[in-house]
């Protein structure tokens, strides 16, 4: 499956879960959570350090989530994805996108590894906002480069 064809898939689910939404409400992590709540995902925010965020609940782990998610955006510390996604192949979790704008993000080549051997398909990289229709023309530029350079198919 093509780059793209795993971010049209995953951006098709509707149950999401975003792991690492900050505490700062003016942090990009809470942006993109609230962007995927305007566009009509059920977006649900996990930090073990958090009770609710925008006044919705905030889960301690994918564990807590019942049921289970369709999807999970990572937007943690490279060295915390390696742990998300062993959660998530223990819960049956398909989809997998470890958020990255600049430098590693939340992408660790051993996570991208270990989804690849468990059969989780895997975006390894990317910010959702550039795959959004009408996100405005700083997220369309971004995304309109990488499809000419080739940086995704």
């Amino acid at each position: 499956m093509s780059s793209m064809a795993m971010i049209k898939d995953f951006l098709a689910q509707k149950r999401i879960a975003v792991v690492g939404v900050s505490h700062d409400p003016k942090d990009f992590s809470r942006g993109l959570f609230r962007t995927l709540q305007e566009r009509g995902y059920y977006a649900i925010a996990v930090n073990p350090e958090l009770g609710s965020i925008d006044g919705v609940p905030c889960f301690a782990s994918l564990d807590d989530i019942n049921p289970p998610v369709d999807g999970v955006l990572v937007m943690t510390p490279p060295s915390v994805t390696d742990d998300i996604v062993r959660q998530c192949a223990h819960l049956g979790i398909p989809r997998v996108w470890m958020y990255r704008a600049g430098g590693s993000g939340a992408v660790s080549p051993q996570a991208v590894e270990f989804c690849e051997e468990h059969g989780i398909k895997v975006i390894p990289g990317e910010c959702p906002y550039m795959f959004f229709p009408q996100a405005g023309w700083f997220h369309s530029l971004h995304g309109f480069i990488k499809r000419i350079s080739g940086g995704y198919l």
